[in-house]
């Protein structure tokens, strides 16, 4: 950023002249890193057990709970600084679409004319150009209209923050028969004579474009299908979904924990094969829709339905399997009282992607009707407390003597059923 000279200016800027402004993408990118260095420094320092204060020493349960406070607000720094660079990427990536878009049709343009130095240009290149220059001022009229949600990314991105398999492919068979389209529309309006037109017509006929026209119905369905499965299994607690960073290209073939998911890499694989067959039919008949075999139509139903059926049985709620008192060694064997720690043993209590600290620290256990934040406990890269499959958590005093329920709220606000411990004086 050009200097202003404006008060304030040199606490932006870092040694260097590097901009932290967070209003800028560089800016909100230096900010974000910045505070995750710092946060990895705290945690780091607490993992060696350096950095707590003497008074607090002394009690194992007070230094575990102010460290957990300490690294937690660190932790929303992190993440107000992320949400920054979210926002200003988000309002940056446009220009980089809009980029990709016009690259693409100066990429056929060059294409066109190498092809044509034997050949002599054509009506149907001529077409073909004409068309790509429509769809991508379709894009770029999108991408404004977007502009301050990913340009032309947005209809992309679901409502998790992440690239959507589905509605990908779904605007790949769009933008690929609208393109076939265009194309044929412009030469039957440059046809000199209904004597042009008329194989032009053929072209376009449903017995020839049955095929593509059902890929296309095919793709739109699996996007609509799956929108509704997770939404609905969101709305019933049986899907636990974070919101990601920001969106990546990897989310197309990954989970929501960034691991790499099969069903996500057969359906991009086998549509992008389809949809690659249609685009060299077309480019060897530009004169006519491409006629695909029924055959690879199959195929796509098929790769739809798994992934459709993996869409089904994803995730699933967060379970508590046993509570127990939490023993040191050298302890005696006890029963649970007030002031004692418990483990709570299950699955499913830190979602795919909620692995950041802010996130982790968003994790609470209620106990009867108390509701006690799952503390942080840090280790050299990392923590052990939360974890997927083991919570530990201080009964408080507040909790009364007798049957308890202990219930767990996860970082996505799905909470498991209760499970009755017994509290004894």
């Amino acid at each position: 950023m050009a200097g202003t000279g404006e008060p304030g200016e040199g606490a932006e800027r870092a040694a260097g002249g590097e901009c932290r402004c967070g209003r800028c993408p560089h800016g909100a990118r230096a900010g974000h890193q910045q505070a995750v260095a710092a946060f990895i420094a705290l945690r780091e320092d607490f993992a060696a057990g350096r950095g707590v204060p003497a008074g607090l020493a002394r009690s194992a349960g007070a230094a575990r709970q102010w460290v957990s406070d300490e690294l937690t607000l660190s932790a929303r720094e992190v993440a107000r600084r992320r949400a920054a660079g979210k926002a200003a990427w988000l309002a940056a990536v446009r220009w980089r679409t809009l980029l990709a878009v016009w690259s693409a049709a100066v990429a056929l343009l060059l294409g066109q004319a190498l092809t044509a130095l034997g050949t002599g240009w054509t009506a149907a290149r001529t077409a073909g150009l004409a068309a790509a220059v429509v769809l991508a001022l379709g894009l770029t009229a999108a991408a404004w209209w977007h502009r301050a949600h990913g340009g032309a990314l947005a209809p992309l991105i679901g409502e998790d923050g992440r690239l959507s398999t589905s509605r990908t492919i779904a605007a790949g068979w769009a933008a690929a028969v609208l393109y076939a389209v265009l194309t044929v529309v412009v030469q039957q309006v440059t046809a000199a004579g209904p004597d042009e037109r008329r194989p032009l017509l053929q072209g376009v006929a449903l017995a020839r474009s049955g095929a593509l026209l059902v890929a296309l119905a095919l793709g739109c369905a699996v996007a609509v299908l799956a929108y509704g499965l997770v939404a609905s299994r969101v709305r019933s607690g049986r899907l636990q979904k974070v919101p990601a960073e920001r969106p990546r290209a990897a989310d197309l073939l990954t989970d929501d924990a960034g691991r790499g998911s099969l069903l996500d890499v057969q359906y991009v694989l086998v549509n992008a094969a389809v949809l690659g067959c249609a685009l060299v039919r077309l480019a060897g008949q530009p004169a006519q829709l491409p006629q695909l075999p029924w055959g690879l139509v199959v195929l796509l139903a098929l790769s739809g339905a798994t992934y459709l059926w993996g869409k089904a049985v994803a995730g699933g709620r967060p379970v508590i399997l046993s509570v127990v008192r939490s023993r040191e060694l050298g302890d005696l064997a006890a029963p649970v009282r007030t002031g004692d720690d418990i483990e709570i043993r299950g699955a499913g209590f830190v979602p795919p992607g909620a692995g950041t600290p802010d996130r982790l620290a968003r994790t609470v256990v209620r106990i009867g009707d108390v509701h006690v934040p799952v503390p942080l406990v840090p280790v050299a890269g990392g923590f052990t407390n939360p974890t997927d499959g083991v919570l530990t958590v201080p009964v408080p005093v507040d909790v009364e003597p007798g049957r308890v329920e202990v219930r767990v709220v996860t970082a996505a606000g799905v909470e498991t059923k209760g499970y009755v411990i017994d509290v004894v004086d």
